[in-house]
């Protein structure tokens, strides 16, 4: 039989909640009704909405307890502050766990990396890692407290928007390894400079383990300073590094077909090679840094880089897809939606380049980057017309100075640059052909993610109008 995540004693030991409802145990823990498990803990945050005013929705669909801040009169915890005994629960999981912990933080790539590291990890014995992006105050304790007490290697994703928020999570994973994939603007606004991004990055190794590893960009305009800071919080700490002419880990050839990418790197002396369902040079760092981070949790690098092959993106982070438009013409969606600053922008634009095809681009506006933030904007303008796209829409006030920019150097944005992203949408369809490529690029919140889900459903529909023709035609 199956060990329960916890039961009722050692949750009420973790917590010094009080216990209701007698000898339970659970299997999982869940802060979300829609997605939860029978047989969760479900942990009634208060955030956008308050979930106590979700529990007896968990029960009803088969939470076998809760964690509360006042009697519900369901089995579970009793707790003055959830959030403060969901984060206890965490560290009591980190503490009973004797596995090799990894975590992960950086301005661009960390949720591919550590979604790759989940890859490889699983592939050679039990795992663990944060789910979506779940890297924020509540993210990584959670993740911390559904971690199986089998788990043998785990990833921690690890972000920030404002000053002083990744120290603590480091000290709760407490990880053997720790990781910053690139320094880049990304919530600029929030911390105020590109050089307090990288100090607070380095807030990564505050809770290094004694004799843990370092890994950092090897050609990152701040990896001295990285390196430095890493060694003022653990001084014990070992630095490795990963890059195309510099570091550790280095990436020695790369190729691409237009639909997947061939990388081959070499790590502390061996030659290996694997191959992604992602087109993009950066994802060559990517699969470089995830390889060795696993190489230093006891993973042979031919073994991590064969259990990476065949990696493809999560949705909305630069997946490739076959889609219809509504009368059924045939074309190539890359939704990279999820997120964006300058960087990642650029590293789209430059991969969407290497893409055979007409090219649509449809760019959301970047958030959060100060008072430089119409520079950063219009500094894309050369990687948008290096792509040679056909048709260019823009969304959100942010993306005016681009637009300027654009028609400056004589590239055509049609139609205008548009306000919301349903009108980005409704620019979009109606130009769409046979064989095009269309990128969307953008932060999270200029909804650009609606616009995929949109043309998506859109071509079921269109598939579903086409097969009911073929059945027909076949009568």
């Amino acid at each position: 039989m199956t060990q329960p995540l916890w039961t009722a004693a050692e949750a009420g030991a973790a917590t010094s909640a009080m216990v209701s409802g007698g000898g339970w145990a659970v299997s999982g823990v869940s802060i979300d009704t829609r997605t939860l498990s029978r047989g969760d803990l479900f942990v009634a945050l208060r955030d956008q909405r308050d979930g106590h005013d979700f529990v007896d929705n968990a029960f009803a669909a088969g939470a076998a307890a809760c964690l509360v801040e006042r009697d519900m009169g369901r089995p579970g915890l009793v707790a003055p502050d959830v959030l403060a005994a969901l984060t206890r629960l965490g560290e009591a999981s980190r503490a009973r766990c004797g596995g090799r912990m990894a975590a992960i933080t950086g301005s661009v790539g960390k949720t591919s990396v550590k979604e790759m590291l989940a890859r490889i990890f699983q592939a050679v014995g039990p795992a663990h890692w944060s789910e979506k992006s779940y890297n924020n105050h509540w993210g990584v304790p959670l993740t911390l407290a559904r971690m199986p007490r089998v788990t043998e290697r785990a990833i921690f994703e690890i972000g920030m928007s404002t000053p002083g928020e990744i120290a603590p999570r480091s000290r709760m994973v407490l990880p053997h390894v720790g990781i910053i994939t690139k320094i880049a603007a990304a919530h600029v606004e929030g911390v105020g400079s590109i050089e307090a991004i990288a100090e607070e990055k380095s807030d990564i190794f505050t809770g290094l383990e004694r004799n843990g590893v370092v890994v950092l960009p090897a050609e990152d305009r701040f990896f001295e300073r990285l390196k430095a800071n890493a060694l003022a919080r653990q001084p014990t700490a070992r630095v490795m590094s990963f890059g195309r002419t510099h570091g550790d880990a280095r990436v020695t050839g790369y190729h691409t077909d237009g639909s997947r990418s061939h990388i081959r790197f070499r790590i502390a002396g061996t030659d290996a090679e694997t191959w992604l369902d992602a087109v993009g040079e950066h994802w060559s760092f990517n699969a470089v840094s995830a390889v060795l981070v696993a190489s230093l949790m006891d993973v042979p690098v031919k073994t991590a880089a064969d259990a990476l092959a065949g990696y493809a993106p999560p949705a909305g982070r630069g997946v490739a897809s076959g889609e219809f438009t509504r009368s059924g013409e045939p074309y190539t969606l890359v939704d990279d939606s999820y997120n964006a600053n300058p960087e990642s922008m650029r590293a789209a634009l430059a991969a969407v380049a290497g893409r055979p095809g007409r090219k649509i681009i449809v760019l959301g506006e970047m958030l959060e980057l100060g008072p430089d933030s119409a520079a950063m904007h219009a500094g894309l303008a050369e990687m948008v017309e290096a792509a040679s796209p056909a048709v260019v829409i823009l969304s959100g006030a942010g993306m005016k100075a681009l637009a300027a920019e654009l028609r400056r150097r004589g590239v055509c944005v049609e139609p205008q640059e548009t306000a919301k992203a349903d009108l980005a949408l409704a620019a979009l369809e109606p130009v769409i052909t046979t064989g095009d490529l269309v990128l969307l690029k953008g932060s999270n919140a200029s909804g650009l993610g609606r616009v995929g889900a949109a043309l998506r459903q859109t071509s079921e529909a269109a598939r579903s109008a086409q097969k009911a023709a073929g059945a027909s035609n076949a009568v």
